[in-house]
């Protein structure tokens, strides 16, 4: 595998995904959480700190106005009660005292009049003619006659303005009158309508029934749909201010904030765009969302980039490890070779010792003068010379065969022939030490994916296990069987030697780990099959009897599509 080529493997696809996945996770979930807390927690101290300023804000104008109407009835009060009533009855002195109102105490008084129990005007003194004007079937006349002290709401009345009038009664010889004083409106709806809150806020009064006292600011419509749940919520306690947030005709969203003026008459409500009272928390929010998305942006690019650096060097030291455990296994193959020489060795001799006694007499017989008499014979000789050297020939190639350099490629492979030529390697090994090979093989055992090499090395391992465990006996049997077993093929390697004790059972797959006197085994051969096995996803078990004999169990999973093509066979 190149430096490259780790790119297109889906291995190491999938684990660099995983890797950056994992880092995103865990460098985005404490800083979400952080985050999160902090505007969150910044979200209800601005919350609070807008309600605690709108009502700061609504309670100081809810006093000025309340203290604008007490006192212009306070100033009508005094008036009246240091006045004589037949006084109050003429209009020069009304005027007299209109005008020392307008110049010495306020300005903002437009007129005053006297009217008596029947409704009717019997003294004015102001710009309008309004003497003698008739105010019995007046709504603020009903409800001055029968309040001590009394302020209208704004209406229009008979000069077509709109103003409100203050009013006290005064009562003289069993009968009721009414002294009434106009305010000037505008100067009224000044002190409302200068009350500005941020870009857009802005206030205005209402009475009970709804209707507007003042000249809403920039001749904008409150929603009266709101400002009535306002005036519902206000029946439960006049001292309190009320924040509502709420979509008004328009569609937008904005705050409302509430307080009773004049005893509950009047309610003064001061209206704002939520966006712009919250434009500050909103304004932090997108600077928090602008600094968390370039942070992730980086912490994105890190992930990538350190993940991608990192299955690098893990490819890196994957194609090292791949090579080291070629050189384990070429060792462990050599390490066979050399416990397969010996029979070997005494395979080949007998072949060649046919030949070498062939050709003596093929020498002998060219001594002889009749060669043409001998001509059969030699031909037999030949014969036999040519058998025993293709005997040396196959003996000779499967060694070489199987001590060339691994060939770890994956190729389909047919388990009962790997067996066999297993077997044809370490037969003679077998025979040398009076050991049997017994096969039992299943037959129309499906083909699997599988480097052949390898699985003939795990073959010879096992099976030189177990020559070597029985040449101390003297002799044994080694049982090989394979059989497919649900979705994989399962060899076992029998043997009826002395077996492994049970504390080494634990320890026979460690590298190195060895119960062979020094310099009869490496140590490698069970580790070396356990590795193998196991890359090819499957399971090598050891079970064993002391004195009894121990079966290595090997189970190879059958690839999915193999087997459907087997058993529909």
């Amino acid at each position: 595998m190149t430096s490259g080529s780790h790119k297109k493997d889906p291995y190491y696809n999938s684990l660099t995904r995983r890797m950056i996945l994992t880092v995103i996770i865990v460098s985005f979930t404490p800083m979400i959480l952080v985050s999160g807390a902090i505007l969150y927690q910044f979200h209800i101290s601005y919350h609070e700190k807008v309600a605690a300023h709108l009502e700061e804000l609504v309670q100081k104008h809810k006093q000025n106005i309340d203290s604008f109407l007490n006192e212009k009835l306070g100033e009508i009060r005094f008036l009246v009660q240091n006045s004589e009533f037949e006084n109050l009855r003429k209009e020069s002195y009304l005027e007299q005292q209109l005008a020392t109102l307008q110049q010495e105490l306020d300005p903002v008084f437009v007129d005053l009049g006297m009217v008596n129990a029947k409704g009717l005007q019997i003294a004015y003194a102001g710009p309008f003619k309004l003497g003698k004007a008739q105010y019995s079937e007046a709504e603020w006349f009903k409800q001055a006659i029968k309040s001590q002290y009394f302020i209208s709401d704004v209406f229009l009345g008979l000069r077509g303005l709109p103003h409100f009038i203050v009013t006290v009664r005064k009562s003289f010889h069993g009968e009721h009158w009414v002294f009434r004083a106009t305010i000037d409106f505008m100067a009224f709806n000044n002190l409302v309508e200068n009350v500005r809150i941020g870009k857009t806020g802005f206030a205005f009064i209402v009475n009970r029934g709804g209707k507007c006292q003042t000249k809403p600011c920039l001749d904008i419509i409150p929603s009266k749909s709101n400002y009535m749940s306002l005036l519902q919520n206000g029946k439960r306690a006049i001292d309190k201010i009320y924040i509502v947030e709420a979509v008004d005709d328009f569609g937008k969203k904005n705050i409302y904030t509430s307080a009773f003026l004049k005893s509950g008459d009047w309610m003064l409500v001061c209206q704002q765009n939520k966006s712009d009272a919250y434009s500050d928390l909103y304004r932090a929010k997108k600077i928090a969302a602008l600094i968390f998305l370039l942070g992730g942006l980086g912490i994105i690019t890190m992930a990538v980039l350190l993940s991608r650096r990192m299955v690098i060097h893990i490819a890196q030291a994957d194609r090292e490890k791949d090579m080291m455990n070629l050189q384990v296994i070429e060792t462990g193959k050599l390490a066979t070779v050399g416990e397969l020489a010996a029979g070997i060795a005494h395979e080949i001799n007998n072949p060649v010792a046919i030949m070498v006694e062939e050709a003596g007499w093929m020498e002998d017989l060219l001594e002889d003068e009749e060669v043409k008499e001998n001509l059969e014979e030699f031909q037999r000789a030949l014969k036999q010379i040519n058998t025993q050297g293709k005997r040396c020939k196959e003996i000779t190639h499967k060694l070489l065969s199987f001590a060339r350099k691994t060939d770890s490629r994956i190729q389909v492979v047919l388990m009962n022939d790997l067996i066999k030529d297993a077997i044809g390697l370490a037969e003679q090994s077998a025979k040398y030490s009076k050991i049997t090979i017994n096969t039992n093989l299943e037959e129309n055992i499906p083909f699997i994916p599988a480097s052949q090499t390898e699985i003939q090395q795990v073959f010879l391992n096992l099976i030189n296990n177990a020559v070597d465990a029985m040449d101390s006996k003297g002799g044994g049997v080694i049982d090989i069987t394979s059989r497919v077993d649900g979705g994989a093929i399962v060899v076992d390697f029998a043997d009826n030697g002395p077996g492994i004790h049970r504390n080494n059972l634990a320890r026979i797959f460690d590298p190195f780990f060895t119960t062979k006197p020094v310099g009869k085994g490496t140590g490698l051969g069970l580790s070396i099959c356990y590795g193998i096995i196991k890359k090819m996803g499957g399971e090598i078990h050891v079970q064993s009897v002391v004195n009894e004999g121990t079966t290595f169990s090997i189970r190879i999973p059958i690839p999915k599509d193999l087997l459907e093509e087997s058993s529909m066979a």
